[in-house]
């Protein structure tokens, strides 16, 4: 039987996160020591699955470790990127459109690999929404001048008409 535990692991030198250690656990009896015996990056390239053995009790499993995406948020906070955050945020201004949740989740994902591709840890909360404007164009034109408006802090009709002038030239 395989065991899967999603864990972060290493030592940061740098960042908000930098005063914390983590070690592997054995979750079966706590051991505070596991061995490695494989390790594999994922296809993707931004994590790597290794399976373990404890030595106390014997027992196998994975663990999968990601690096965290940070978001610099305009008051100065950092906070781990959250794709949940992101999709909850689209779906708001995709209300009564005929959008389905998987182009939701495809959009997160999108977002999220785009944000990585950067190859940054940490990224500014502006950046985060521009990179949830350009595929939400491609998905929705309503939902894009609707999040739009929220995200760009549109004050009056003629910032609407400047962003609709902005769409029809790109078509």
């Amino acid at each position: 039987m395989t065991r899967h535990a999603l864990i972060y692991s290493g030592q940061c030198e740098h960042g908000p996160w930098a005063r914390y250690s983590w070690s592997m656990h054995c979750p079966f009896c706590q051991n505070p020591d596991t061995k490695v015996i494989d390790t594999r990056i994922s296809d993707d390239g931004h994590s790597i699955r290794r399976r373990r053995e404890c030595p106390n009790c014997g027992a196998r499993f994975s663990t999968l470790e990601t690096t965290m995406l940070l978001v610099k948020k305009r008051s100065g906070n950092v906070e781990q990127f959250d794709r949940n955050k992101v999709i909850a945020g689209v779906r708001k201004a995709c209300q009564g459109r005929p959008i389905h949740e998987d182009d939701l989740k495809r959009l997160g994902q999108q977002v999220e690999e785009d944000l990585r591709a950067r190859g940054v840890a940490q990224v500014p909360s502006d950046e985060v929404g521009k990179a949830i404007l350009r595929p939400l164009k491609d998905l929705d034109e309503v939902a894009y001048l609707r999040f739009a408006s929220v995200y760009q802090n549109f004050e009056d009709l003629e910032d609407f008409q400047h962003a609709i002038d902005a769409l029809r030239d790109s078509e």
